[in-house]
């Protein structure tokens, strides 16, 4: 054998020994696909950190449970977000004592709907080393809502009578899920009870009157309760309000007055007219809902045919939703207030056209807040039905907790 064979035979021999020595140490040193060392037999990385949902889970309902877990060693770090009408939110959660699960906590812990979900995980072994994991998910889109429309308006000042009233635009057949996911709180505290009427109205009140003063807080947690089957709420938010000055009225339609009291004493006997026989004005307590410097009434959108269509109604107080309203009167003689009854129902104070605050209905007007009190008595007709407009004050207290779906 010529040298330059020797040569060669020898580099041969020399390759394959640095081959054994490379394999060799290969696998003695283990190497996982994402760089970690471990002395053992490499754990792929999904096994290595368990997520549920599932990464690239659709669909995903709001009762499945949001989860991760680690087979052996830790969690070091999870964060999770929440991504829904483009706005970016954390998830907070926690990691057992033992660091093997993150579960989030509190409402979060119920997936929200039309969303999406990210999670990032970071796990610990038993030699220390790290590994990671990043899965998303989404959940259902529901096809059908509902939401509530509700007053007050938010950061109002409303009188001592105000009831939190709900109108859902969509039968509630759930009625414990929904009332529950409503909660409405004072300061100072007092029991505040919802009361539902037929399945799309639910109103809260407290026992009694509010207290001048009260601030009065509604958290509206609806957003993705099911309120019928497969029909899911739309609305999270919180809304407060603050009780004013305590004024009540009271309208006695067979003396023709009114005596309008603050925090008790009265301040002023005002004269009115009432409906006339056969178009008497309900008895019963009324809440002042709404408030109009002028408005148009139209006898033929409350049931009546073409007696009355009048387009400039000053200083007008709704108190039911079937139209009974207090208002100002410029049509009829300044000798029937405080004398005959000569309305359709509603009850009428002397008044201009365009209305003044120096009339009767404008001085009353002025110095009225929703949510205050008008008591007709001595009336004819019936008392109105507590869910005609604000009436709730009409029930008792045991009445009312009767038809709370918590009861």
């Amino acid at each position: 054998m010529n040298h330059v064979a020797k040569r060669a035979v020898a580099g041969s021999a020399t390759a394959r020994t640095w081959a054994g020595l490379l394999t060799l140490l290969a696998l003695l040193s283990g190497c996982t696909d994402d760089g970690s060392v471990s002395s053992g037999k490499a754990r792929p990385p999904q096994d290595a950190i368990l997520i549920s949902p599932g990464d690239g889970a659709k669909n995903v309902g709001p009762d499945d449970r949001l989860e991760v877990k680690v087979p052996d060693g830790r969690l070091e770090s999870v964060k999770v977000a929440r991504i829904e009408d483009a706005q970016r939110q954390e998830v907070p959660g926690r990691i057992a004592h033992d660091g093997t699960s993150w579960t989030p906590w509190g409402k979060a812990g119920r997936l929200r709907l039309a969303a999406e979900y990210s999670v990032d995980a970071v796990a610990v072994d038993g030699a220390g080393h790290r590994s990671a994991r990043h899965t998303t998910f989404t959940t259902a889109v529901p096809e059908h809502r509902f939401i509530g429309y509700f007053k007050p308006e938010n950061r109002s000042t409303v009188g001592i009578g105000m009831i939190v009233s709900f109108d859902f635009n969509r039968p509630v057949e759930n009625h414990a899920a929904v009332q529950r996911a409503i909660r409405v709180s004072s300061v100072p505290e007092v029991e505040v009870v919802g009361h539902w009427f037929g399945d799309s109205r639910l109103d809260f009140r407290p026992a009694a009157y509010w207290k001048p003063g009260t601030e009065v807080t509604v958290e509206v947690g609806l957003r993705d309760v099911e309120g019928a089957p497969h029909v899911y709420g739309t609305q999270d938010k919180t809304v407060a309000f603050t009780v004013g000055r305590s004024q009540t009225s009271l309208v006695d339609a067979a003396a023709h007055t009114m005596k309008v009291r603050r925090d008790g004493r009265l301040v002023s006997t005002v004269p009115i007219t009432a409906g006339y026989p056969g178009m008497d004005t309900y008895n019963g307590k009324m809440v002042v809902s709404e408030m109009y410097d002028v408005t148009r009434m139209d006898g033929r959108t409350v049931g009546f045919g073409g007696e009355y269509d009048i387009r400039d109604v000053p200083h007008a107080l709704r108190l039911t939703n079937s139209g009974t309203f207090l208002h100002g009167n410029y049509w009829s003689d300044e000798g029937v207030f405080g004398s005959d009854n000569v309305s359709h129902g509603c009850v009428g104070l002397r008044d201009v056209r365009g209305g003044s605050s120096y009339t009767p209905a404008g001085w009353f007007f002025d110095r009225t807040l929703v949510g205050d009190v008008v008591e007709v008595v001595n009336s004819k007709d019936k008392q109105v039905a507590p869910d005609n407009g604000l009436g709730g004050w009409n029930l008792n207290w045991n009445e009312w907790k009767a038809g709370s779906a918590l009861r």
